[in-house]
């Protein structure tokens, strides 16, 4: 037997039995999109190619649900928006918050989700034709079909939520938007951008581009 489990057995001690953590996604009753992605998160450019989740925030008020927009060329958080209620107006605030970051010029991006029913809904379906957004969705209860999203979620809570307690959800708004727009976005480092922050990828990536654009129609007129 193993030598912690006898001597905590001998003093009447029991381990805290871990909580897994519990899924948010209730599958919508509408038809899912087809996946488009496969679990290929890799984009060759911005506004490629997108993902998107609802995660949960504990705060002194009760539960903060936050939807997320994030781009996978750079992981990006473009658009993010918070509220009581984890319904379809959440995800739309989300994707309009995106597409305005992107000066509304987005159609054609393709947007991977889970099935839950707030992605299928009319109402998101419908702000996705508006901005000419394609979606894709994973299977149902397979985290790893939208595994860049979860990451997201798993990097908010563990360096940053957990650290925190909030005693409002308006309390929890203002920090966690401080953290994604002054931390995330800006200087957090990510390992698949060579160490550098989501803006700065972007911005260096587009720099080099037009560059290279320049110097081959340089060439062209010589």
């Amino acid at each position: 037997m193993n030598t912690v489990a006898a001597r905590m057995a001998a003093l009447g001690m029991a381990a805290r039995v871990r909580r897994l953590p519990r899924s948010l996604t209730r599958q919508g009753k509408r038809p899912a999109a087809p996946d488009l992605v496969r679990r290929q998160f890799d984009a060759v450019a911005a506004d490629v190619l997108w993902c998107g989740d609802v995660t949960e925030i504990v705060t002194g008020e009760g539960k903060l649900y936050l939807a997320t927009v994030e781009d996978l060329f750079s992981r990006r958080l473009l658009g993010y928006a918070m509220s009581a209620h984890h319904d379809a107006a959440l995800t739309v605030a989300s994707l309009q918050m995106a597409a305005v970051m992107r000066g509304g010029n987005i159609d054609g991006v393709i947007f991977h989700s889970d099935r839950g029913g707030e992605y299928t809904a009319a109402r998101f379906q419908a702000a996705c034709r508006h901005w000419g957004v394609v979606q894709s969705m994973g299977r149902a209860g397979c985290a790893l079909d939208n595994a860049p999203a979860e990451s997201f979620n798993s990097t908010l809570k563990v360096e940053f939520a957990y650290r925190h307690r909030f005693a409002t959800r308006a309390e929890a708004r203002l920090k966690i938007a401080t953290w994604i727009a002054g931390f995330y976005n800006t200087r957090r480092r990510h390992g698949a951008l060579r160490g550098l922050s989501p803006i700065v990828h972007e911005q260096q990536i587009t720099a080099a581009r037009a560059a290279t654009t320049m110097r081959y129609q340089q060439l062209i007129a010589a």
